[in-house]
């Protein structure tokens, strides 16, 4: 047996249940195996594929609060720190009822090799609780985070653990995580990135997510040929990432015809009308079927189907394996030539194989959505100088960190004799340098 093949079966034995863990680590395995088998002895020796496979330390525990009713609710948070190779942890906090010690350690996992690709100092970790702040009063989300970072604030720290919004996770969260670690510690420090623009936040940070995820769209496209200018993109999601995703297309002179939530999608062949989900994802918390009730050219459909509308390109930014096989054939039946992640691992393996073999283009999340995490980065220099740059700064700077992402990614998959294949050349890309810093401080 191989030896990616041993530590599979290893991973799969020791963390039985977090299916999705499984899923992140034979993805990166098995796009890794032509490295590990040029010097698979080496590797062995050193349990390099066991350590990186093993996160550095798990944390999980009880959050108490209480709500509007005066009742105490429990839910579980957790902290995985997966590694510190080549800087301090970094990486989001989701709250969403689907959260689970195996989704969270997945996202750490993927976050080792994306962190790895913006070349910047920065850990792989992710963090959470299955906490829904849909529906909360604010009073009751604050209580909620108050409680939270009680905890969490014993094993953060600006050099040790900076963690990020992410799904359920945004400014006003992140206002009163930040709010508690400070009453806590006495430290004003950045701690977290998403912070407001009044206490140590950055510029361009909300839209670098989406921002990143069309700019790599865009590097992509070039280097075959193409260009996002009068194309079709599909997006899915209505959070940051999609609206700003979305915005930066229109800007590129794409054509944004969809949007979704977990309830259904919207379809507007005249294009999204983006101030209109503004309002209603961003101010009044509303549902996407509300689009559809204000603009008589969309129509709005319950339940799932977003990748069933005609495309050039498409653009998932919502959950996990949100894209599965049917979803893929079905968007290279109706003319889409590209995919690009906006959210974490939203194609099943099946449909990443599906894009690959049938020599469509497509661009993994680690790659494709690392300018959220490279721009926290930013916030977290920034910081660190007590300076604040300009957006257009800070823009430029994401712009460059992406076109150099895809070039590294590119030549990672040319060196293996894989061109095209963006899947391995950004795994093997993220993975050779990680590795070099471990093997560089010993056996830790």
């Amino acid at each position: 047996m191989s030896y990616v093949d041993e530590v599979m079966e290893r991973v799969i034995a020791k963390n039985p249940s977090e299916k999705e863990f499984h899923q992140a680590v034979k993805e990166v395995l098995d796009s890794l195996r032509i490295v590990i088998e040029k010097n698979e002895e080496k590797f062995r020796k050193n349990a390099v594929l066991e350590r990186i496979t093993e996160p550095e330390r798990v944390v999980s525990f009880r959050v108490p609060w209480v709500d509007d009713n005066g009742q105490v609710q429990v839910n579980r948070g957790f902290r995985v720190q997966f590694s510190s190779a080549i800087g301090p942890y970094k990486g989001g906090l989701r709250f969403h009822p689907s959260v689970n010690q195996g989704i969270i350690k997945f996202l750490g996992f993927e976050q080792i090799f994306k962190n790895s690709l913006t070349g910047l100092p920065i850990g792989g970790g992710k963090g959470g609780s299955d906490f829904d702040p849909k529906g909360k009063s604010d009073r009751e989300v604050m209580a909620f985070c108050q409680s939270f970072m009680t905890e969490l604030y014993k094993y953060i720290g600006k050099d040790t653990d900076v963690p990020a919004g992410d799904i359920g996770v945004g400014g006003r969260e992140i206002g009163f995580l930040y709010g508690q670690y400070k009453r806590i510690t006495g430290l004003y420090e950045g701690v977290l990135t998403g912070k407001g623009l009044t206490y140590g936040g950055s510029l361009t940070r909300t839209e670098a997510t989406g921002y990143g995820l069309v700019y790599i769209t865009e590097e992509m496209l070039k280097a075959n040929g193409k260009e996002l200018a009068g194309k079709t993109v599909v997006i899915s999601g209505s959070g940051n990432v999609a609206i700003y995703a979305a915005q930066k297309a229109m800007q590129l002179g794409a054509k944004v015809v969809s949007m979704s939530d977990s309830n259904g999608y919207v379809y507007d062949p005249e294009g999204i009308d983006l101030d209109l989900v503004k309002e209603i994802k961003e101010v009044r918390r509303g549902r996407i079927k509300e689009y559809a009730e204000a603009k008589a050219s969309a129509q709005y459909t319950e339940g799932k189907g977003v990748w069933t509308i005609p495309c050039d390109v498409a653009l998932p930014c919502a959950t996990q394996n949100e894209l599965d096989l049917e979803d893929a054939k079905t968007l290279k039946a109706n003319g889409c030539f590209a995919v690009a992640e906006g959210a974490n691992m939203p194609s099943t393996r099946e449909a990443t194989d599906f894009f690959l073999e049938n020599d469509m283009l497509f661009m993994p999340g680690k790659a494709a959505n690392a300018g959220g995490v490279a721009t926290s980065a930013l916030e977290m220099s920034q910081n660190s100088q007590r300076m604040s740059w300009t957006f257009e700064e800070v823009d430029s700077k994401l712009h460059q960190i992406m076109i150099d992402i895809f070039k590294k990614v590119d030549e990672a998959s040319k060196k293996y004799d894989l061109e095209k294949n963006y899947v391995a050349g950004a795994n093997i890309a993220g993975f050779e340098k990680v590795v070099d810093a471990m093997n560089a401080q010993g056996i830790v």
